[in-house]
């Protein structure tokens, strides 16, 4: 009989080292998450923006305070990110770029898009 291998007790996510594609598939799923739970606040800023322009103007006002800033960049990223990663996604149900290096190398294009994004988003939020 063969000893059990042995295997951790528990993982400790901060201590492992991540494959950059691993780490494109938690932000994926981690930027839907976001948009979904800002979803309903979203369309209610809408529909409050498209009333009147003053409605327009509450909604502005209101997104270009302190907080709302930081969530108005997020939700930039968010949206940025699970675009890239979505389409980086279906190429790869399609066959394309399924293989090691391809698959690494798009990985790390959707990573550094969506942060160039994200920096693009704070500037023009704080600009």
């Amino acid at each position: 009989m063969q000893a059990p291998a042995k295997r951790p007790r528990f993982l400790h996510l901060l201590k492992i080292a991540m494959p950059v594609t691993a780490v494109a598939s938690f932000a994926h799923r981690i930027s839907g998450a976001l948009l979904i739970a800002a979803t309903p606040f979203l369309i209610y800023a809408l529909e409050v923006s498209l009333r009147d322009p003053a409605g327009y103007a509450s909604v502005r006002e209101t997104l270009l305070d302190g907080p709302w800033r930081v969530a108005v960049v997020i939700l930039a990223w968010a949206l940025a990110h699970h675009l890239l990663a979505g389409l980086r996604f279906l190429a790869q149900d399609l066959g394309i770029g399924f293989s090691l290096r391809p698959a690494r190398l798009s990985a790390w294009g959707v990573n550094l898009a969506g942060l160039a994004l994200l920096a693009f988003a704070a500037w023009r939020v704080w600009a």
